[in-house]
C-alpha cells in the first residue's frame, strides 16, 4: 500500500511538470546567455561600440542630407546607428562635433569637411583617441591628418565635363566666370578640372574661351546670387558661368534672369539634384555633371563595416560623374 502511494505521488509530480514547462522553448538555466548583460546583446542605441558619427558640411543642402539618409538606411541594416549632425559650414563647430563623437566613443567617423585643410585638427584627436576616420565626398588635405578611406564623386573628371557643356553651350567661343567655393576639396577638383580641360581644348582644336573671373558663392544660393551681381556689373560681356553645385547654379541664374541677360549667359552646374535637374530640363541651367548621393553613402558605410571587420580597404573610392543635358531631363520621368 506504501509503494502504490509513493508511486502515485511521483507520478502526479511528473504530469504537473510537463503541464507547466513548454517542451518547444525550455525554460533558461542561470547560465543562459539570454541573461548575461553583455555589449552584444545591446540595440545599437544602447552600446556606442555600434554607433557611427557622421558631420555633414551642411543640413542645408539636399546633397549632403540624401548622403546622410543613405549611410543611415545602410548602416541599420548592419545594426548600426549613424548620429547625423551639421557643420553648417563651421571648421570650429565641426571640430567640437568630433569631440563630442571621441567622448560617445562611437566605433567609426565620417567627414565631409567644412574646410579640407582645417579639418586636420578634428582629425588628429580621433586619430589619438583610436577612432578610425572616413571622408566622404570632401576629402582632407591637412598634413599628419590620417583618413582611412576617401569616398567621393570624381569631381576632377566631372570639372573636365562641365567644361564640355560649356564648349557646347558657347559653341566654343566666349567669356566665362567661375563661382567658386575654394575652401573645399571637391571643389578645387572641380574647378582644376574645368580650367584644363579648356585649356587643352584650346590648343588641340583651337576653342577661343577665356576664364575671365572667379569669385567665392561658398555653395550657397544667397552668396552665389550676389556673386553673379557683382561678375555681371564688372563683365557685361559674360557669355558663360561655371557654378560648382546647383544651389551657386540656380542662384545664378536668378541674378542672370533679374538682368535680363539669360539669352546671353549660359550656366553650367555640377550635382544633379532634382531642382537642378529641373532648372537643366526647362533651360535654366545648360547642363550638369550629376553625382550620386545615395552610393557615395553606402560605399562609405561598407568601407567601415570591412574595417571594423579587419578586411583590408582602398585609401580611396571614386564614382564617376554622368553629363545630364536638356534631352535627359525631359525623358526624366522622376520630374
Amino acid at each position: 500500500m506504501l509503494r502504490r502511494t509513493l508511486l502515485g505521488t511521483v507520478l502526479f509530480s511528473f504530469a504537473i511538470s510537463l503541464v507547466g514547462c513548454d517542451p518547444a522553448e525550455p525554460a533558461p538555466s542561470k547560465t543562459s546567455p539570454a541573461k548575461e548583460s553583455t555589449s552584444e546583446n545591446k540595440s545599437p542605441k544602447e552600446s556606442p561600440q555600434r554607433r557611427i558619427g557622421l558631420s555633414i558640411l551642411t543640413s542645408s543642402n539636399p546633397f549632403f542630407v540624401e548622403v546622410a539618409e543613405s549611410m543611415k538606411e545602410a548602416a541599420s541594416q548592419a545594426g548600426y546607428e549613424v548620429i547625423t549632425v551639421s557643420g553648417d559650414n563651421d571648421p570650429n563647430k565641426q571640430q567640437n562635433q568630433v569631440k563630442d563623437f571621441i567622448t560617445q566613443k562611437v566605433a567609426a567617423i565620417v567627414l565631409t569637411p567644412c574646410d579640407s585643410r582645417a579639418v586636420g585638427t578634428a582629425i588628429q584627436e580621433a586619430n589619438e583617441a583610436g577612432i578610425p576616420v572616413f571622408t566622404a565626398d570632401i576629402a582632407s588635405i591637412a598634413p599628419n591628418a590620417k583618413v582611412v578611406t576617401h569616398v567621393a564623386t570624381d569631381n576632377y573628371s566631372g570639372g573636365r565635363q562641365a567644361a564640355i557643356a560649356m564648349i557646347e553651350a558657347l559653341g566654343g567661343k566666349g567669356k566665362v566666370a567661375i563661382v567658386d567655393f575654394p575652401q573645399v576639396e571637391s571643389v578645387m577638383l572641380r574647378t582644376k578640372g574645368f580650367r584644363e580641360e579648356l585649356d587643352e581644348q584650346r590648343k588641340s582644336i583651337g576653342i577661343d574661351i577665356e576664364i575671365v573671373a572667379t569669385l567665392p558663392g561658398d555653395g550657397a544660393k544667397d552668396k552665389s546670387y550676389k556673386a553673379t551681381q557683382d561678375l555681371l556689373q564688372a563683365h557685361p560681356d559674360l557669355n558663360g558661368i561655371f557654378a560648382i553645385n546647383d544651389p551657386s547654379a540656380l542662384g545664378c541664374y536668378a541674378a542672370v534672369e533679374n538682368a535680363n541677360m539669360t539669352d546671353q549667359i549660359k550656366i553650367v552646374g555640377f550635382d544633379g539634384q532634382i531642382d537642378g535637374k529641373r532648372a537643366i530640363r526647362d533651360g535654366k541651367i545648360y547642363a550638369d555633371p550629376i553625382q550620386f548621393p545615395k552610393r557615395i553613402g553606402t560605399e562609405t558605410v561598407a568601407a567601415i563595416l570591412k574595417y571594423l571587420d579587419g578586411e583590408d580597404v582602398p585609401e580611396s573610392i571614386l564614382i564617376p560623374t554622368e553629363l545630364y543635358r536638356q534631352s535627359d531631363g525631359k525623358a526624366d520621368p522622376s520630374l
